[in-house]
């Protein structure tokens, strides 16, 4: 569980992060979203007592961040962007030195455990320095699972990996966040919609949003985007659907015959348009919806944001 209320931090006189107010339940994937520089790393380091706040307040597993900073790190594991790995060291011998600094009990058991669960046995003895980079992303995903943590926080986990190690690093991930909390910092908008249950979008040190994938979509959006494609012409299309009620904008889409719909908050207007069009006497080739993306969603709120600064 975490549990953040007012968390700012200042680098001298210019705020990295200001005023964060957010939680993440155990069993919960939580996706920590925004462009480089938005203060994602710097909220990640100070929840994993890397750094101190500059105010505000944080609960990591039910222990206050910086009147019981050890407790935290006890039940906190971390993997940063770049992973301190040993390139001189096997896989199990690196793995023994951490749990060592850790004093993870049974520890050559608990090496074979995190091992396999991040699918990384066959390699307990070669060299750090000889594994892939997404062979070293699983490694430090081991290292963080060493002690059994009750939170986990994984800072650009997929960074740099090719797309097969994508799907396979967050498909670890998906299986991690079963058994405890997951605070997932990407700028991969494809990744959060896939992994995460719950998604803050964060810019320039403040949130800006706060929801699961799919209600930040209808949310943002209001209604879907449709695209009607006929037998007729573009121009006759939208000259038939201008009119419709609901239908806030029309507009050639990319073929023949095909336009694109916006409709208004909370109206599914596919039977009106149906019908319209076959009363038309025109033939109804494809009526199909599509939702706005969560990177339409990323854009759409950090130009509003960024409007109203320069605007302010």
């Amino acid at each position: 569980m975490i549990e953040v209320a007012g968390l700012t931090k200042f680098y001298g006189p210019t705020p990295a992060i200001q005023n964060l107010n957010f939680h993440a339940r155990p069993g919960e994937i939580v996706g920590f979203l925004g462009p480089n520089g938005a203060g994602k790393t710097t909220t990640m380091r100070i929840l994993t007592g890397f750094m101190p706040p500059t105010s505000g307040t944080a609960r990591v597993a039910g222990y206050d961040l910086v009147d019981q900073s050890l407790e935290v790190r006890r039940r906190v594991g971390y993997l940063p962007e770049t992973v301190p790995l040993y390139p001189e060291m096997s896989v199990s011998e690196y793995l023994a030195f951490m749990g060592s600094l850790r004093r993870v009990p049974d520890l050559d058991d608990r090496i074979d455990e995190v091992l396999e669960q991040v699918d990384l046995s066959e390699r307990a003895e070669s060299f750090v320095g000889n594994l892939s980079k997404g062979l070293r992303q699983r490694l430090g995903l081991a290292q963080a699972l060493l002690h059994k943590p009750e939170v986990l926080i994984l800072d650009e986990p997929t960074i740099g990996l090719d797309p097969a190690q994508i799907i396979e690093v967050r498909r670890i991930i998906q299986e991690l966040g079963r058994e405890r909390t997951v605070l997932l910092s990407t700028h991969i908008l494809s990744e959060a919609q896939q992994v995460c249950d719950r998604v803050l979008i964060i810019n320039h040190g403040t949130i800006v949003a706060e929801d699961t994938p799919g209600n930040l979509q209808s949310q943002l959006a209001g209604a879907e985007r449709l695209t009607v494609l006929t037998s007729s012409s573009n121009s006759e299309l939208m000259r038939l659907l201008q009119g419709v009620p609901g239908v806030s904008s029309v507009r050639p889409g990319g073929r023949e015959g095909e336009v694109e719909l916006a409709t208004a908050p909370g109206r599914d207007v596919r039977p009106i348009v149906a019908r319209r069009v076959v009363e038309a006497g025109l033939d109804l080739l494809e009526l199909r919806s599509a939702g706005i993306s969560l990177e339409q969603i990323f854009l759409q709120l950090t130009r509003e944001e960024n409007d109203s600064k320069a605007g302010g």
